[in-house]
């Protein structure tokens, strides 16, 4: 078995030598053969899995990542990162003439550490800063809380901003969750006390009634408005940009839709109410389109246990709102495709539970009565400017 140690040797050796940007596309016989051995490899490590003290399948997490790559050009820059990473040729001899040479053994460490760069500068920060957008703070206390702050950091999910956001959510949707339909409950109190409380509105026209299902709503990002979080006078960090570079892998220039300002616009956030944020945020609600007539409207799954799914009336059909005349842009379909791919990822690899529990041993709750807990992993989360507590 390869030693943790030398696995994260093999791993920081990583860090500004895999390439995951764009790049000439293969040809079909280059593609078919890269594939090809691409499956051997992880195949053989999938069925040899010396890794056993880790709790999700690192061959599964990289087989997956692959599959789950939204386009053609996405999958090559990701059979591209993956042969540089082995210290391979993308051109090699075949994955028949590999295996008869007896080479796959020999990449046992530098495959087990692609995984955990994986993990570590993707998979890990994304699931730890995702779990809930910031609700807006009202606008005085929201200035106060600035020249308090003293400008100690730059974030471009201020709270002006994301305040913004939230606004123009509300409209688009409807003041309703795009999920349940549960309306605004602050929004609906306040037009019961402007009209009469029996004759108030939805946005629709419809009479608001005490059958009706009202809730907190909240804004929630498709993809979290940490991933362009800076200090003051810097460029993102090294792991903001590794996470960023695998984010572009997944899908081919994705990431100019979220670049700076941009992962506040109405494009990457949905109307949610709080509980459905937790389960979005976490990678356990997704939506999958069902018809590519009409580009807004999805099944919304998730990867609940059965009755919870019955409990929350899931998996749903639902078309999304758009605003009159699209003056705001709709949920990106793209984003949206993006957010499922990662659940899937997460889910089928098992790296979702792993990440959970290493969320809940950062929090004090699940680590072992001698002290045990993958300590390097959680400070190294810490150390690159993601936090388990920071959840946005």
């Amino acid at each position: 078995m390869t030693s943790p140690a030398l696995l994260h040797r093999h791993q920081s050796s990583l860090e500004g030598v895999i390439n995951f940007s764009a790049a000439t596309p293969l040809s079909d016989g280059q593609r078919a053969s890269a594939r090809q051995r691409f499956y051997c490899i992880t195949d053989h490590f999938g069925a040899h899995n010396g890794n056993q003290d880790t709790q999700y399948s690192a061959p599964r997490l990289v087989r997956l990542t692959y599959e789950h790559a939204l386009s053609e050009p996405s999958r090559d820059n990701f059979l591209r990162a993956f042969f540089q990473a082995m210290v391979l040729s993308i051109e090699g001899p075949g994955a028949e003439a590999e295996a008869e040479a007896g080479d796959y053994e020999d990449l046992r460490s530098p495959f087990f550490a692609f995984a955990d760069y994986l993990l570590d500068n993707f998979f890990l920060p994304l699931k730890a800063s995702t779990r809930r957008t910031p609700q807006p703070s009202p606008a005085f206390h929201s200035a106060i809380e600035r020249v308090q702050a003293g400008g100690v950091q730059d974030f471009t999910g201020t709270p002006d901003r994301v305040s913004a956001l939230r606004g123009a959510c509300l409209i688009r949707d409807r003041h309703r969750c795009v999920i349940t339909r549960s309306f605004d409950m602050a929004e609906a109190t306040n037009r019961m006390r402007i009209a009469r409380s029996d004759s108030a509105l939805d946005d629709d026209g419809t009479l608001l009634q005490e059958h009706d299902s009202f809730g907190v709503l909240e804004v929630a990002h498709i993809l979290p408005h940490s991933l362009m979080k800076t200090d003051v006078g810097s460029e993102l960090s090294p792991s903001k940009q590794a996470a960023l570079a695998i984010l572009n892998m997944l899908d081919d220039g994705v990431v100019h839709l979220i670049e700076g300002t941009a992962i506040d616009r109405p494009r990457n956030a949905l109307t949610l109410t709080h509980g459905m944020h937790l389960l979005f945020g976490d990678f356990l609600v997704f939506f999958e389109p069902v018809c590519h007539t009409n580009p807004h409207t999805y099944r919304i799954g998730s990867f609940l246990p059965e009755i919870i799914q019955r409990n929350q009336s899931l998996p749903v059909t639902r078309t999304l709102y758009l605003s009159h005349n699209q003056t705001i842009d709709p949920p990106s379909p793209r984003l949206l495709a993006l957010h499922r791919a990662i659940a899937y990822i997460l889910h089928l690899s098992a790296a979702g539970e792993y990440i959970d529990k290493l969320l809940r041993d950062m929090d004090g709750q699940g680590i072992l009565a001698d002290g045990s807990t993958e300590l390097d992993r959680l400070v190294r989360l810490g150390l690159r400017g993601w936090s388990g507590n920071e959840v946005c």
